[in-house]
């Protein structure tokens, strides 16, 4: 596959709301539990961008708001889309997954929403360590599958 123009900074950007996200949702529903309701919300937010880049809102904030204010610089990279965005959809997945065990102990069970919370921090740990250190475990599953010829990568 050919390599594109990719603008880094909205794939930042993208990573910094999923962070706050879930840490609101987090934290926030010690006081608040109604806010783990930003858990499946995030997911479908994240599994929507995926599948139809123009409703990705965190990019979107970026090159709607962040980016024509100069708030955020551009960060264009020659790169490939195609492995941002399956981490964006497996982090989705994942959010997936969190929210069913987040509704399942919602009445009932510690545990699943011990589990569904720890699931959503994995995410949020995933998204901060591509932030901060520009490693992306997605992209990594991705050209993994790739090589062994289990995508078209």
């Amino acid at each position: 596959m050919a390599l594109t123009t990719v603008d880094h900074s909205a794939l930042k950007v993208n990573q910094a709301g999923i962070i706050v996200t879930v840490l609101v949702a987090f934290f926030g529903s010690y006081w608040y539990r109604p806010l783990l309701f930003l858990i499946p919300l995030l997911a479908v937010v994240l599994l929507l961008g995926t599948f139809a880049p123009q409703l990705a809102l965190f990019k979107q904030l970026y090159f709607q708001v962040l980016k024509p204010r100069g708030i955020v610089k551009p960060r264009p990279v020659q790169d490939r889309p195609e492995p941002h965005n399956f981490a964006q959809g497996l982090g989705g997945v994942f959010l997936a997954v969190s929210s069913v065990l987040l509704i399942l102990g919602f009445s009932s069970s510690t545990v699943f929403t011990a589990a569904g919370l720890a699931l959503a921090l994995l995410v949020a740990v995933l998204a901060f360590v591509n932030l901060a250190f520009g490693y992306c475990l997605g992209c990594q599953i991705y050209y993994q599958l790739g090589k062994r010829g289990l995508i078209r990568a």
